[in-house]
């Protein structure tokens, strides 16, 4: 049975979804499974772990992306993870960059199918909370489709039931990773297929799904979605992911009324000593195709980066477009 966080959730990507993002996210879903960027294990173990690994309590539900091979390593990183409360331990088994593949973890791992078992067994080992694994359809030559039922079989086999299936293959020599998530075709009915042969197997679709209108249509063959790069770029679409996906019986939350509820941890952040363009980045997209969205978008892109700046930049840009959203509005009811 499919855990009903999982029906939709937004990707893991580095630079993207740090503690402050997910913050901003959680305003416009409180539904969605939010995870963090990939954090190797070795950084997990010997790193600042209240800087990798902080969150706030409101971001649950909430996964923690694993990326490494070494299953004892892993198994100890999965074991930090649940401990300060994670929901999920995923494994990165998708990412192709060269710095990933140089560290033989991400997408180069498709190729060893009982490395990535062994890997998911010690991390199930060690620690109670759920192991998944997110992956692609298929690397360079290796792009049967038994491939990849051969790679989900075996995975499965070591205790793994829930799978992320980017529907891209990665070509690992050739492409960098921003043209491997543009360039190969994608084929959603690969992934369809897959679930269709392991129906006991959580499948969760994931690549170039744009809307939740499109995320709606894919649950009809699987068991969940994945929004990656619409999500950050456009995150007022997320404001109806818990109408829409999970059938919550509420008002969608307006772009004001998701901002205003950041006032207190942005406040927070500040005191802290951290800057509020470490927040207000993640909102940039919000008023995306919106009257005045481009005056917003500057405001804050200018007035958020010094380094005295306060919570009023975030309160003048809501009052900018917003007040200009409210003339358009009295001006059509003048009509």
């Amino acid at each position: 049975m499919t855990h009903p966080a999982h029906r939709f959730s937004i990707a893991p990507m580095m630079d993207w979804t740090d503690r402050h993002c997910r913050v901003f996210h959680r305003q416009l879903t409180t539904r969605a499974l939010l995870y963090t960027e990939m954090v190797t294990a070795d950084a997990v173990i010997h790193g600042d772990r209240a800087r990798l690994l902080g969150y706030s309590e409101v971001e649950h539900p909430i996964a923690l992306q694993l990326g490494g091979s070494d299953p004892a390593k892993l198994a100890e990183a999965a074991r930090i993870g649940a401990e300060l409360g994670y929901d999920e331990i995923n494994l990165n088994v998708g990412c192709p960059s060269d710095r990933v593949q140089e560290g033989r973890f991400g997408a180069c791992l498709m190729s060893e199918p009982e490395l990535v078992a062994a890997c998911v067994a010690a991390m199930r080992a060690h620690q109670p909370v759920p192991v998944t694994v997110k992956c692609r359809i298929g690397i360079d030559d290796q792009d049967a489709e038994e491939d990849l039922r051969r790679f989900i079989d075996v995975v499965a086999d070591a205790g793994c039931t829930r799978f992320v299936v980017h529907a891209r293959k990665a070509w690992l020599k050739g492409l960098s990773p921003k043209e491997n998530r543009e360039v190969p075709p994608l084929d959603y009915e690969r992934v369809y297929r897959l679930k269709a042969a392991r129906p006991d197997l959580e499948i969760v679709i994931n690549g170039g799904i744009e809307t939740i209108e499109e995320a709606r249509a894919h649950l009809d063959h699987v068991d969940g979605v994945m929004l990656g790069r619409a999500a950050y770029q456009n995150p007022a679409i997320l404001a109806d992911v818990d109408r829409l996906i999970f059938d919550a019986d509420t008002e969608s939350p307006t772009r004001a009324a998701a901002l205003e509820a950041m006032l207190p941890y942005i406040e927070q952040h500040l005191k802290r000593g951290g800057r509020l363009s470490n927040v207000t980045r993640h909102v940039l997209g919000l008023y995306h195709g919106q009257p005045r969205g481009k005056t917003f978008r500057r405001h804050l892109s200018e007035g958020a980066t010094s380094a005295d700046a306060t919570a009023d930049v975030l309160r003048e840009a809501i009052a900018i477009v917003e007040r200009r959203a409210d003339e358009a509005r009295d001006s059509s009811r003048a009509a």
